[in-house]
């Protein structure tokens, strides 16, 4: 009886260490699946319909001679969305500004957003005419996306540049994608068409 006692408690004893050891398991990987939901979160933003209205802020001022002009086309070199990298884009405004990468936590409670870009001068109210440094705190007035109206950000880069407006469909399908905001000039190339006609302008001088 005493021995078959011992083998219980033994028996028992190696049990609860093995319960032990998969609930420490189990604790050790939650940050991996902690990550794995930010991770997924991420991709859910840069799949979001990033189709608009078409308005601008009040005192953006036109490109006077971009180097992509409205109703040509280029090709999106940068992607901030899903299907973006690669696709064909009709530019549908030229904007001389500043352009800004920022990071900000919705409004609506969202996850916080990294290096989102991009949020130009005449979105954000405290910027007035001069170029605003890196790490500077602001509100945005812009609405790219849900949750980004009146939320406060922090500057991460800034840019000088022309900004466009475009139209694309993406490369992964689904529905084209009108009034995107925003694309800077280095984010672009020339598609063939472009090319075509840069060349045949070229001849005619």
């Amino acid at each position: 009886m005493k021995n078959k006692k011992i083998a219980v408690g033994i028996i028992s004893v190696i049990s609860a260490l093995t319960l032990a050891a998969c609930g420490n398991g189990n604790e050790s990987t939650a940050p991996k699946e902690g990550t794995t939901q930010n991770e997924e979160m991420k991709m859910d933003h840069s799949s979001m319909d990033h189709s608009s209205t078409g308005e601008v802020p009040e005192g953006l001022k036109v490109a006077e001679n971009p180097t992509y002009k409205v109703g040509s086309k280029a090709i999106i070199k940068e992607g901030h969305m899903e299907g973006m990298k690669g696709a064909e884009a009709t530019i549908v405004g030229a904007y001389d500004t500043i352009a800004y990468a920022i990071s900000y936590t919705p409004t609506n409670g969202g996850e916080k957003v990294t290096n989102h870009k991009w949020v130009i001068q005449e979105e954000i109210p405290e910027a007035g005419e001069e170029e605003l440094k890196p790490g500077t705190e602001v509100t945005v007035n812009a609405e790219h996306m849900e949750g980004m109206k009146g939320a406060k950000a922090t500057i991460d880069s800034a840019e000088k540049t022309t900004v466009y407006m475009i139209d694309f469909t993406p490369t992964t399908g689904g529905e084209k994608v009108t009034n995107h905001k925003w694309v800077t000039e280095s984010e672009l190339s020339p598609s063939e068409q472009q090319s075509e006609e840069s060349s045949s302008e070229h001849q005619n001088h």
